[in-house]
């Protein structure tokens, strides 16, 4: 259940109603606003609340008490009806500004990172991204360069200034990922890998969660929850597509999905076309839908020689190409109320 405090509402008076919570089993998340804060209890029972509403509302510095019946609390949009936005070394994600995540699917050498870097950079993106640990459907696949391209994803973010986004896969490396990536990814194999939720959970660091490809919107905003419910607000959902019948594009992107979670859930959402249709020659057009549909921001994958590319060369922009993306979503970010 969520509950909304009055302007009267004191620090006392919140630390009291949080003990109170506490003391009956229940989680808690606080959310302040300029002028509201909301008091989040989760693990409520269905036949408690009712009278747990009714001893609330009695609390002077209760505005109302709203009981939650969806299976995610923290994540949904009555917790923040204003929406999130998540900051990260000064780039906002949500809100009225456009984020554009940019970079080599993953990093090859410091060449081709930092040309990239360098060039998205000047073309208007804001955070760079690019992998050093990659999942693969094939064992024969080029996995990444592990600690070493999470170092150059590092120099790179020193020659730019811009924040990296980098996937994390595994539990055991979420502290190491996490001493360099500004922003982690969890990539749509690991949307349900519970124990890596809960271990970047328990971390402050900003995170992307990309929707599983057989994942529903319920299911997806369940995993958020994980994330969200053990401790760690900072999170970005990205759709990325999802396995359908479908074999001329690699993912079906589900356009319906952007404003759908913006009725749902208050977290940003970004769109990956590039995973979204596996085709390079599809990715303008269906960044300037995901736009006109509300997405908060759109992640490209670009490389200097998409022929050459170790991983995903197919569905990755040449800079040619990033320059005319780039190009063509400015009126449509206007136009939608978004800048870039």
């Amino acid at each position: 259940m969520i509950i909304i405090l009055n302007s009267t509402a004191t620090e006392p008076d919140i630390e009291e109603l949080s003990d109170v919570l506490r003391a009956r089993g229940l989680g808690v998340h606080l959310s302040r606003g300029a002028e509201t804060t909301i008091v989040g209890a989760i693990g409520a029972l269905d036949e408690e609340k009712s009278q747990l509403a009714e001893q609330f509302n009695a609390l002077p510095y209760v505005e109302r008490v709203v009981p939650i019946s969806k299976p995610y609390k923290v994540v949904g949009k009555s917790f923040r009806p204003g929406g999130s936005i998540v900051e990260v070394r000064g780039v906002k994600i949500g809100g009225n500004q456009l984020c554009v995540m940019a970079g080599p699917c993953t990093v090859e050498s410091p060449e081709m990172l930092f040309e990239t870097a360098k060039y998205v950079k000047e073309q208007g993106a804001h955070i760079l991204r690019g992998g050093a640990f990659k999942p693969s459907t094939s064992p024969y696949s080029f996995h990444g360069m592990g600690e070493d391209g999470l170092k150059l994803l590092a120099e790179a973010r020193d020659l730019t200034g811009m924040p990296i986004i980098t996937e994390v896969m595994d539990t055991r490396d979420v502290e190491l990922v996490g001493k360099y990536a500004d922003i982690l990814q969890i990539g749509t194999r690991n949307m349900a890998n519970y124990s890596l939720l809960k271990a970047i959970g328990a971390t402050q660091i900003p995170v992307m969660l990309k929707r599983g490809w057989a994942s529903t919107i319920e299911e997806w905003l369940q995993a958020a929850e994980y994330i969200a419910s053990s401790g760690n607000p900072n999170i970005i959902l990205c759709e990325r597509g999802i396995r359908t019948f479908e074999t001329y594009t690699r993912n079906t992107f589900d356009i319906n999905a952007i404003p759908a979670v913006k009725e749902l859930s208050h977290l940003p959402i970004i769109a990956d076309p590039a995973h979204g249709t596996g085709r390079w020659t599809l990715v303008n057009a269906v960044s300037r839908a995901a736009i006109a549909a509300g997405a908060d921001g759109i992640m490209i994958e670009v490389h200097p020689t998409p022929s050459k590319a170790l991983k995903d060369g197919g569905q990755s922009l040449t800079f040619y190409s990033f320059n005319q993306l780039m190009r063509d979503i400015a009126p449509i970010a206007n136009a939608v109320g978004k800048s870039l």
